[in-house]
């Protein structure tokens, strides 16, 4: 795996990367930080990388095991330390999953399953993060 970062220039900090599969996304920083605001910050980056990585895994994992799963999001609430390094050390995630009859029990060990074995973002942000976890099931039309 591997990306590239470029640098936008001396009037402002907008990088644009692009990734070895070949995909591209931008970051800026905030105006205080001589930014322009106009994309993610870094650090919402690796936040939203996580959301993905645990979404991606327990739609697979329910999927896999004959569930009908119709939707999936999930919300990441963050604090990060006060001091440089201004590392994550605390994330809940919030999951809400849509469904037919889906039993809470198998969405409760897909979002386990994908914490404990499968999600290696979360295991990296766990290393100096408090993780905690709620899941809300909604029944589809």
């Amino acid at each position: 795996m591997e990306c590239t970062v470029d640098w936008g220039g001396p009037s402002g900090m907008l990088f644009t990367a692009s990734t070895g599969t070949g995909h591209v996304t931008v970051m800026d920083g905030a105006v205080d930080g001589g930014g322009h605001d106009l994309a993610p910050r870094p650090m919402e980056m690796v936040l939203v990388g996580t959301g993905g990585c645990t979404a991606y895994d327990v739609v697979l994992i329910l999927k896999r095991g004959r569930h009908v799963v119709t939707g999936c999001s999930v919300k990441l609430q963050a604090e990060r330390a006060d001091t440089d390094p201004k590392v994550f050390t605390k994330i809940h995630f919030a999951f809400t999953v849509t469904g037919r009859n889906l039993p809470r029990e198998a969405v409760e060990r897909a979002v386990a399953l994908s914490h404990e074995k499968y999600c290696s973002a979360s295991a990296m942000l766990e290393k100096t993060a408090a993780l905690t976890f709620s899941v809300d099931i909604v029944e589809a039309p």
